[in-house]
Formats: C-alpha cells, structure tokens, sequence
C-alpha cells in the first residue's frame, strides 16, 4: 500500500470492514475501492462547496465532484432548495410532471440538435438506448466505438471499455457473451485511417459510430481535427448515424458540450451527470424524424418507471439555470486554466514528464513513463498509446500525497478531474503548492 499514515483514517478503515459485508469489494461501483491506488477509500460524510470531509473529518479540496455531475459544487444552496421543494411535493409519480418539461426546455436551448429527448435514469440507460434506436432508425446492427471509452455498464458497449474497467485491468467483463459484442467494432481514438477502412468494408452494415467527443474515461483525450473530419463524412456518406456520448463534457467542456466547440451536430446525443444536479439523472435524443421512433409514437420500446424523477429535474433545472448566470461558467474555466498550466508547469520545473489538457471546467493530466526513440514527442492521444507510456504507480505516489495534503483527485489514472463553480483561487493555489511540494519530494 502506498498510502501514508499522515492522516488519522480509522473511522474510514472500520466502515470499509463492516462494508465487505455486504458489498462486493466493499463498494456499489469499482473504482470507489481506490485499488488503482493501491490504497482504501476514505469513506465521505459530507460536502460543501469545492470540499468532502470524510467520516474521520478530514477536509480535500475536491477536484472529484461527484465523477462530474456537481458543477456547481456540494450542497449548493439553489440546488438544495429545488430538492427539498420539490420532495415535499412527492418524491415519484411515474406520470408526467411539468418540471420534467421545464429542464427539456433549458437543456434544448444549449443543445438544440436534440430536437426531441427522453428522460432515463442513468447514463448506461442512455446510451443503450440510442443504440438500440439507431439501429432501429437505420435497421442495420453493426456499432463502431473505440477503445477506452465508456457508454455504461451494457452488454454491447462493454468492449474495451475505460474508467474502471481499465483501473481494474479487466479486458472487457465476465458473463458478456460473444453474441453481445459480435457486433460491435472497436477501434482506436484518434485513428482516421481504420475508420476509413471499416466503413469502405461495412459501411452499409453500420448502424452507429458513438464516441466521447472528448474522452474522459481513458483520462483527458481530446479528438484530433483530422479524426472528427473523418468521422463526420464517413457517417453522412454512409448513412450511419452519429452518436456523441456527452453524458461527461455536456455543460462541461461548454454550455453547450464539445458538439458546440466543433461545429458538429450529431444525430443523437447522450448527457447524464450535471444534467441531474447530484442525483440520477440522463437523457438521450436528437433529430426529431429519429425520435419520434420511439414508443408510443413507434416501434422502438424504452420505459422507466423513475424516469424524468421530479426531484432530479428540479435538481437539474436547478443546476443548468445557475450555470447559465452571467460569469459563473466563465469563472470556472479560468480556474480550469490556471490549475492546468499550474501543474504543467510545476512538472517542468521538477523535470517531470507530464501531459495536461483541459477544456471547459474539466481537465486531466499523466505522468509519462521515461520515453525512448520510439515514442519521442508522441502524446498520448488513444488507449494503446495511454497504456504503453503512462506511469500509473507515479500518479499513486502523488495522488495519496496530496490526500495527505488535503486534495483530493480521482482515485485512479484513467479519469478526468474537474473544477465547480464553487472553486476558488485560493483553491487552486493551494493545490498548486501542494503539487509542487509533492512533486519536489516524490520525483
């Protein structure tokens, strides 16, 4: 375990015990046990503004956020209000609400190519079910994603994944059959030349090509102008449809998600985590023509009973309006800015080989393996480059330092990180000297 004694973690320790109990692994989703880290998860009592406190009552600036969702930060005043208004309303109807209508509204208007959406619960629900009603729309079966990726938890969408799936070194998942994923191809991020080749040999077979417009599950990988180029033409001359995955970058890279700073407006969408305010929450939609397949209006079934929750909407017409204040997304993107080139340049001056990136409010970085002549100035811009040259056990030496230090990042190598609303430059200056003293100690 690479993890220091400097902080007093026993109450986290012993609800970790008890929790093997119940849960695998202790946890309700994988990455949460910090083995990515080689390390045991400090178990959150709390949250206000950009800081959690554990159950020992340690205090993390949280470059976390709920894996994305808290945008505006822990417990935001507004947001709480919704929730609890809207709570003593009824917490579930399974009927329509006007408040489900009101966050559409406010969704629409920062994404107008979804000319029609669907409420679901999560995002793995949402991105099964835009394949399920592209292959409806196009009545071909073939799907194309690339490596490192994450659409959710579903059968098809399983191969190659990232996020945990990658933290826990796991190819794919137990218990998908071959049939699942016999038609799903999988190729590499930022690899032109294979999308060509696969769609001059299946074109007409392909019924979507979906992909994170900027990945955050393989860590901050940004599309190259070449790659989006390619899979824009290939799709429209093909008759495939296009599927972006925004459930991470919607009102995070920009108000109106990476389709807004492209120019490139897909065939359906999918967006999740801010659009819910903290609580569970997704959507997907897109042309209206596409949409209006869905049932009632057509043949292609998704139900939920939770979906289009009031108490998520109200979270997220909540959460979208304060975004959309005059200097609040603004605010975030400066701090997103400074943080990364703070720790660029912290890395520099150690001599420490580091890539960041940023976009938006959300960011990410990698400590690079030493590079030989075969990689050289290569950047790590696909999944079979990330593996071969990123140094996970130097991201576990500094991720437990700066616990220690009171900042907490994602408890693995592979995810993006993320500043709030709540956020502020003394925040980011005090993680920025904790990251230089750490990196003079460690490196």
């Amino acid at each position: 375990m690479l993890e220091t004694t400097a902080l007093n973690c026993s109450r986290s320790a012993q609800l970790f015990s008890e929790a093997q109990n119940f849960f695998p692994g202790g946890v309700n989703s994988p990455v949460r046990t910090f083995s990515g880290v080689k390390g045991e998860p400090k178990f959150i009592a709390r949250g206000q503004g950009a800081k959690v406190f554990d159950a020992d009552g340690n205090a993390y600036t949280d470059y976390v956020q709920s894996w994305g969702p808290l945008a505006l930060g822990h417990a935001h005043p507004k947001v709480v209000d919704a929730i609890c208004k809207a709570a003593t309303l009824g917490t579930s109807f399974g009927a329509p609400t006007e408040s489900e209508t009101m966050l559409a509204a406010l969704i629409q208007k920062h994404f107008p190519a979804m000319e029609r959406m669907r409420f679901v619960s999560s995002g793995t629900e949402s991105t099964m079910s835009a394949i399920r009603l592209a292959r409806c729309s196009t009545k071909r079966d073939k799907l194309v994603k690339f490596a490192g990726c994450y659409h959710g938890h579903s059968d098809a969408l399983l191969a190659k994944a990232g996020s945990g799936v990658l933290t826990l070194s796991i190819p794919g998942s137990a218990g998908v059959t071959e049939g699942a994923i016999k038609d799903t191809i999988v190729l590499e991020y930022n690899d032109a030349d294979a999308l060509k080749q696969v769609f001059e040999t299946e074109g007409d077979t392909i019924a979507a090509v979906i992909l994170e417009p900027i990945a955050g599950n393989m860590g901050f990988v940004r599309p190259s102008k070449d790659f989006l180029g390619t899979l824009q033409s290939v799709c429209q001359h093909h008759g495939a449809l296009l599927v972006f995955d925004e459930i991470i970058t919607g009102f995070r890279v920009a108000l109106g998600g990476a389709q807004s700073l492209w120019g490139i407006k897909p065939d359906l969408v999918c967006l999740g985590k801010v659009i819910g305010g903290g609580l569970p929450l997704a959507a997907y939609g897109g042309r209206k023509d596409i949409m209006q397949q869905v049932a009632p209006l057509g043949p292609m079934y998704q139900a939920g009973t939770l979906s289009g929750n009031p108490v998520a909407t109200a979270a997220g017409s909540s959460t979208v309006a304060a975004l959309s204040e005059p200097g609040v997304f603004e605010h975030m993107c400066a701090l997103t800015a400074k943080i990364s080139k703070g720790l660029a340049d912290a890395a520099k001056g150690c001599s420490i080989d580091m890539q960041v990136d940023y976009e938006g409010s959300m960011f990410g970085f990698f400590f690079m393996k030493q590079r030989n002549s075969a990689h050289g100035e290569r950047r790590l811009d696909n999944l079979h480059a990330i593996q071969a040259n990123m140094d996970s056990d130097a991201y576990a030496r500094f991720f437990h330092s700066m616990m220690t230090k009171g900042h907490y990042f994602a408890p693995s190598a592979y995810e993006a990180a993320f500043i709030s609303a709540a956020h502020t430059e003394e925040d980011v200056n005090n993680t920025l000297n904790a990251a230089r003293d750490t990196m003079r100690a460690l490196f």
